[in-house]
């Protein structure tokens, strides 16, 4: 797909860790963004900042495990827009803890904002683009989708089946001129992964090192200039890692150890069980 002024890109998590670079990425080819955050506390600075390079912005404040929350955003940008070109299912939250210890609403909120939410507005916009032959949708997943990383369960399940989603719209729209792609980055130097960082207080695993979110953001733009079906954003090559993991799960079980990722996890857990030390205000 061309990106320019006629595109219009209706971008989930807008203000966090990527959605910011999303955003800059895409104004850089003139493409008018509905911006959708929750609670959205930046999304008026960032739509200014979007403005401020010639682009149409508008923004909404909206939680996406809601239905009702779900289609008013596909309705409102329908109004402001008059179309939705581009769907980048952004979103994204997770809690660092083994699996027993999380509470139902936790795990609740993990599948509804990760999974559900990008599955239902993809239902939403498909048959307008059906309609008009032109549409693409990006699902941000991550290598926790396929490695499965200890203390990410919830997580990791979401953003594997990211991928199986993306793999079967293709499937079902070859030929339509609507089409997907799923994008799966390491850990990526913002958002999710800075948090755990401090919370940790150790960086990534070295074997998997950290990518700029700009280098994910100009992948998106990849994907759908070129309709690429999935593309793995990391430091180091790991494709033919993953490809022989398919083949010889226990080799698979056995690099997920070795890069370190499971200590990893289990030290932002411990860290975040820590009581925060007072201070006097």
């Amino acid at each position: 797909m061309k990106l320019d002024s006629s595109k219009t890109v209706l971008l989930t998590g807008a203000t966090g860790g990527l959605g910011v670079y999303l955003a800059r990425e895409l104004a850089k080819f003139g493409v008018n963004q509905a911006l959708i955050a929750f609670p959205g506390v930046e999304l008026p600075p960032l739509q200014k900042e979007m403005e401020n390079t010639g682009i149409k912005a508008f923004y909404l404040v909206a939680d996406l495990r809601e239905r009702k929350e779900r289609e008013r955003v596909f309705e409102e940008v329908r109004k402001e827009f008059g179309r939705i070109d581009i769907l980048i299912n952004n979103a994204g939250v997770e809690f660092t803890a083994p699996y027993d210890v999380l509470s139902e609403d936790e795990i609740a909120t993990v599948l509804s904002v990760n999974l559900e939410a990008p599955m239902m507005l993809s239902r939403l916009v498909i048959p307008e683009m059906l309609e008009r032959r032109c549409g693409h949708i990006v699902n941000m997943s991550s290598l926790a989708g396929k490695s499965g990383p200890a203390y990410q369960e919830p997580y990791a399940a979401t953003k594997a089946a990211l991928i199986g989603f993306t793999t079967s719209l293709r499937a079902t729209y070859r030929g339509t001129g609507v089409s997907a792609s799923v994008i799966c980055p390491g850990f990526v130097e913002a958002g999710i992964y800075a948090r755990a960082k401090e919370s940790a207080g150790c960086p990534a695993p070295a074997v998997l090192g950290t990518i700029r979110p700009e280098a994910v953001a100009r992948a998106v733009v990849r994907a759908i200039q070129k309709d690429k079906p999935q593309v793995i954003v990391n430091k180091w090559p790991v494709r033919p890692l993953f490809a022989m993991a398919e083949l010889f799960p226990s080799f698979g079980a056995w690099l997920t150890r070795f890069t370190g990722a499971h200590k990893f996890f289990k030290r932002v857990y411990e860290a975040q069980r820590k009581p925060k030390p007072k201070v006097d205000e």
